[in-house]
């Protein structure tokens, strides 16, 4: 691994990010990070409240869609920022990939939370997922 959490890639009109980790669950945090940077300095985003996200998917790729989908619907119907990201479990089963994680967050307020683009969802154009031991890359593009 390359020290870095995630990156911006070279994109024209979308966001394009590489999220890295030592393993699988940890570039999938990254990911989630950077999916709210693009959208506000999580840095300013307070961990005050904890949510549990439950999914499933047949493969890494769907797991990795639908993880940041999941986000992405839970800020556009409750207005909630995370800026901290544990997934619990990343297992292979017999149906596919599960994924269980802990979510930390608040509330959006504008008075503290600068707004950046807007992301309308993510995408499977161009999504990749390289493992290698302790280093894993997961790249997507985030449709703004």
């Amino acid at each position: 691994m390359c020290g870095k959490r995630f990156e911006f890639l070279e994109h024209t009109a979308d966001a394009y990010i590489a999220a890295y980790g030592k393993n699988l669950p940890e570039a999938f945090e990254n990911a989630a990070l950077a999916l709210f940077e693009v959208m506000t300095d999580t840095g300013n985003v307070k961990p005050l409240v904890e949510e549990e996200i439950e999914l499933e998917a047949p493969d890494k790729a769907s797991l990795l869609y639908s993880w940041l989908e999941e986000l992405i619907v839970r800020f556009e119907t409750s207005g909630m920022l995370y800026s901290k990201f544990r997934v619990l479990k990343l297992e292979d089963g017999k149906a596919g990939f599960r994924l269980k994680a802990k979510i930390w967050g608040e509330p959006f307020d504008e008075a503290r939370h600068v707004q950046k683009v807007g992301v309308k969802a993510v995408t499977y154009h161009r999504m990749e997922i390289s493992e290698e031991p302790g280093n894993v890359v997961v790249k997507f593009i985030l449709d703004i």
